[in-house]
């Protein structure tokens, strides 16, 4: 289960993997997901909420939610609402930005109060103007010797260089679409490495682990 799936960018990987995916989203993006990805035929797409999940308990046998959770009004409720619908044995992996003194000083949270007022349609033509511009200064800035990897993180633009290993096509489109995605929620609400640790022992999910890997990364196994 794919869960937050968007357009469908981790449920093209799971499916052309061989796994059968189910893709939710609450938004209209699902029609792009099944738009993009209809051919896979093993693989359904969703249009649902996730704090009341449309499936019965125990139905899959591993779900994730990757970069989707803080984007909820209730974080912590939409976690909960994730492992009871994993099989038993089943594993569970999610995602977070993480919260930290310095990230208060990220570009992305001192313009969202004016980017997320534009509108999502002339939001995503302005990004796609200046995401090349900013990812060339960022490449830049980020081959400076000791500093530079903090630089490039002044620059308003994701840049997965030296992080995935992506084509320059997919990192100008992975910059376009999440350059987006930090503007556009409604909310943001990164989390720290104590609280999505303190999450997974509450849910009763067993050989769990909380790591950082570009993002907090929170997975493990249901009994």
């Amino acid at each position: 289960m794919d869960v937050g799936c968007g357009s469908g960018r981790y449920a093209e990987i799971a499916s052309s993997g061989g796994a059968y995916v189910v893709a939710l989203d609450y938004s209209s993006a699902v029609h792009a997901c099944w738009s993009n990805l209809k051919h896979h035929p093993n693989l359904y797409v969703v249009q649902g909420d996730i704090y009341a999940v449309p499936f019965a308990d125990n139905s899959f046998d591993f779900l994730y939610s990757l970069g989707v959770l803080e984007h909820t009004s209730d974080v912590q409720r939409a976690f909960s609402s994730l492992p009871k619908v994993v099989s038993e044995g089943g594993r569970i992996c999610v995602d977070y930005y993480e919260k930290t003194f310095l990230s208060i000083f990220l570009p992305k949270y001192w313009l969202r109060n004016f980017s997320k007022r534009l509108g999502k349609q002339r939001l995503f033509v302005a990004v796609k103007a200046i995401v090349p511009i900013l990812l060339s200064v960022s490449r830049l800035l980020a081959r400076i010797p000791i500093i530079g990897k903090i630089l490039k993180r002044l620059i308003l633009v994701a840049n997965y260089e030296g992080i995935l290993h992506l084509s320059n096509a997919q990192l100008h489109e992975w910059a376009v679409l999440d350059t987006f995605d930090w503007l556009s929620p409604a909310y943001d609400q990164p989390q720290t490495m104590k609280t999505a640790y303190q999450w997974l022992q509450k849910s009763g999910l067993i050989d769990f682990e909380v790591f950082r890997c570009g993002h907090l990364v929170a997975r493990g196994r249901k009994k």
